[in-house]
């Protein structure tokens, strides 16, 4: 009996130190999550998606997150305590009452799973599924464990309110959208703040399947899960089951492509600008300068003019507004569909290096201004013109017409975009100190040698994107201040910087220029789309081949550059950038200023306007055809009021010939060819087959007499063909009263050529 008593005695001792071990066991297991908890920012979510609002707040979009996928990350307090009751309803109904694991559900689990004989419903916690988000490990008992340990690591870090921010912000929505905040926007185009309770019982019901209940694809597995929801909401008593069956009313989700509502082009651009340390400081959303009602009408624009242009095989088109006064950026298209990969959509025409046209001549023109190498009464040689390029072939400008107007103003150059007089002006300025100015201006793409553009760096043989042209006409409008484009608010905004182009005056005369309706009339009309009902300084642009056009122009206010063309590189049909950019540049120009027009431009200060010739740029003689007003520097009145007589260089020869009725010589006759002082060599043998050619320019209602030596030769028109004597002679052509004289030799050859003909030595002639 002692020794049963005995055994007991030891067995139960014995018990009671395995039960202690146990519980000590137990106890040491359940505090030592306290000894590596778990705290909120030990969990701080980094990668987010990028939300981004207009300049009053409107949505613009949410973009994907490295690894693809929309978070947005809110506090607690910022989400609607409609969609914090749906969740918890839904998912864990006595969340804040219980601990890591909740008991109650489990034993239910265990009771509904004996008696069903299978898994009748599940006892994760919030605290729970929150673990199986930061670790998502396989459903087996190892598994479980593993979930329950990091649980408890969290509950002894975090308290209740830091779990739910975590656990909300980490919901799967559907797709690739996780979090209530990115799902409320992409959803409904609203912050969380703002979910009603529809909207709220809606959400909370998809994170339960989101494959199953995907809003897009299962709207009626939705809206049977809502109804669980609302009724779990009534039963724990959130609401009522008035309120229940008028929130189960239909739910409008938004149709959204990747979460996008407006300027995708933007807002990819500027995330891609932005790095993840700014991100972080930026808050959320990124509120950019993006006014978008402004851009769903360009955006709408682009595709309209695109659609018109079909059948001219042009199929892209880019745009951007930007506010002169404080370089923010009001538009951003950077094609007609960014969403249509078939069409190349994403392909960005804003930031697109193209081949800039004629958009970069009002710049050489102000260099040249500025530098005195050229007067706005400067007359210009729209004649053809040859450069000789190592390397190369003859370099022969030509304009878009294939023809020349002869001697113009620069204003006259400049506004119908005239390539020789551009290239001219280049020449003067030289191609190294016109590039280093258009660095200046922020051509940052311009990074090759002033060898390898050439003197067709002014028609456009760099690549440019339409940002850049914007900025720089940009600081053209503010007079040579330069400004940064702005893209977004912040707490210290960029400031206003001073330009090393401070010239005004030379600014102004450009924009004096390119607003100036009846000099461009020649090329492009008086009514063309350029001439708005208010100031606007204009440029267009076509690029070789008719791959580009481009139209930059701006008001006081506002400065809008276009771009229409191909992104495959094909050529447009019979499309110049008149026809293709200009009509988008022009409906955007009206939509900014519908409702208030811009004020004036101001006239370039200390000039003064004075009538000139427009063939000669001189005071006005009687004989003059057209007078016209042209701005002066006071330092150039005194030879305004001394020089009249005008007479065209040897350049326009070869042009005048061209000419059937010449303004240019209307005055007097004119010889063209000889030319004073030229020396000809006569080969013996074949003087009856050695002509020269006598050339005449001027119109006259009267015959023209031709005498040689004081002979009368012929009466004819132009031109008169005479065969080559050894000597001295002096030509004269008469009719009426107004004649032309020149001087020329012929000498006999000492050697006989090998080819048939003669040859001009010491000619006068341009090289």
């Amino acid at each position: 009996m002692k020794i049963k008593h005995k055994f007991w005695r030891l067995l139960h001792r014995k018990t009671s130190k395995i039960i202690l071990a146990i519980l000590l066991i137990c106890l040491v297991v359940r505090l030592l999550p306290y000894f590596a908890p778990i705290r909120a920012t030990d969990i701080v979510q980094n990668q987010l998606a990028m939300q981004f609002s207009d300049r009053n707040g409107l949505p613009l979009g949410t973009l994907l997150t490295r690894d693809q996928e929309h978070t947005a990350v809110i506090p607690l307090k910022q989400v609607s305590p409609q969609f914090i009751n749906a969740i918890l309803a839904a998912e864990d109904g006595s969340f804040y009452q219980h601990g890591a694991l909740d008991m109650k559900a489990i034993i239910r689990a265990i009771k509904e799973a004996i008696h069903a004989k299978r898994i009748v419903s599940g006892a994760s916690t919030i605290t729970m599924q929150l673990a199986r988000m930061l670790d998502p490990v396989p459903r087996t008992l190892s598994g479980k464990m593993s979930e329950i340990w990091l649980s408890w690591r969290l509950v002894a870090g975090m308290n209740k309110d830091e779990i739910l921010a975590a656990y909300i912000n980490r919901l799967p929505m559907g797709g690739n959208i996780y979090g209530v905040e990115a799902a409320a926007r992409i959803y409904f185009s609203i912050p969380a703040s703002e979910l009603n309770l529809a909207q709220s019982t809606l959400l909370a019901a998809i994170p339960n399947n989101p494959t199953y209940f995907n809003p897009y694809e299962h709207w009626e597995r939705l809206k049977q899960r809502q109804k669980y929801v609302l009724n779990r909401m009534v039963q724990d008593g959130y609401i009522t089951r008035l309120m229940a069956r008028t929130s189960a009313e239909k739910v409008v989700f938004q149709s959204r492509q990747q979460g996008i509502i407006a300027a995708p082009h933007f807002l990819f651009w500027l995330a891609s600008q932005l790095s993840e340390t700014q991100t972080q400081k930026i808050s959320s959303p990124i509120h950019t300068t993006i006014n978008r009602p402004l851009q769903q009408f360009v955006e709408a624009q682009v595709q309209q003019v695109i659609s018109s242009l079909a059948a001219n095989n042009v199929h892209d088109a880019a745009a951007l507004v930007i506010n002169n006064h404080t370089g923010e950026v009001l538009a951003y298209v950077g094609s007609p569909d960014y969403f249509n990969e078939a069409k190349l959509g994403r392909n960005d025409g804003v930031q697109a290096l193209r081949q800039p046209g004629s958009t970069l001549k009002p710049f050489v023109y102000e260099l040249a201004l500025e530098k005195n190498l050229i007067r706005p009464s400067t007359i210009l040689a729209d004649v053809p013109a040859h450069y000789a390029i190592p390397g190369a072939k003859l370099y022969s400008p030509t304009d878009y017409t294939e023809s020349f107007l002869g001697p113009v103003r620069v204003r006259v150059a400049l506004a119908n975009s005239l390539n020789v007089p551009a290239v001219r002006v280049l020449e003067k300025v030289g191609v190294q100190t016109f590039l280093e100015r258009l660095h200046q201006l922020g051509f940052e793409h311009l990074n090759q040698t002033a060898e390898h553009y050439g003197l067709g760096l002014t028609l456009g043989s760099g690549e440019v994107s339409l940002w850049e042209l914007a900025r720089a006409y940009v600081t053209m409008s503010r007079l040579g201040k330069a400004t940064p484009l702005v893209t977004t608010f912040s707490d210290s905004p960029l400031p206003l910087t001073d330009s090393p182009l401070p010239n005004r005056t030379t600014w102004q005369l450009i924009i004096d220029m390119l607003s100036d309706r009846h000099a461009r009339a020649t090329a492009f009309g008086v009514d063309s789309v350029l001439n708005l009902p208010f100031p606007a300084a204009v440029k267009t642009g076509t690029s070789s081949n008719f791959r580009d056009t481009w139209t930059v122009g701006f008001t006081t206010d506002y400065t809008v550059a276009t771009w229409v063309g191909n992104f495959n590189g094909e050529p447009m049909r019979k499309v110049s950038g008149v026809t293709g950019a200009a009509p988008l540049w022009n409906r955007i120009m009206l939509h900014l200023h519908e409702h208030q027009e811009p004020a004036d431009f101001q006239p370039p200060k200390s000039l003064v306007k004075l009538p000139i010739c427009a063939t000669s740029g001189l005071r006005p003689i009687p004989e003059c055809t057209s007078v016209v007003q042209e701005y002066f520097y006071p330092e150039d009145k005194q030879a305004y009021e001394t020089q009249n007589n005008f007479n065209l260089p040897p350049e326009y020869d070869e042009w005048l010939a061209k000419q059937q009725q010449s303004s240019f010589t209307s005055s007097k006759l004119r010889i063209l060819s000889p030319h004073n002082g030229d020396l000809f060599l006569l080969y013996p043998g074949n003087e009856a087959k050695q002509k020269l050619e006598f050339k005449l320019a001027g119109t006259t209602s009267q015959p023209v007499e031709w005498w040689l030596n004081g002979e009368k030769l012929a009466t004819s028109a132009n031109s008169l063909f005479w065969y080559l004597r050894p000597g001295n002679w002096t030509l004269e052509a008469k009719s009426s009263e107004i004649s032309d004289k020149v001087s020329f030799q012929v000498e006999l050859a000492s050697i006989k050529p090998t080819r048939r003909g003669f040859s001009l030595v010491n000619s006068q002639v341009k090289q």
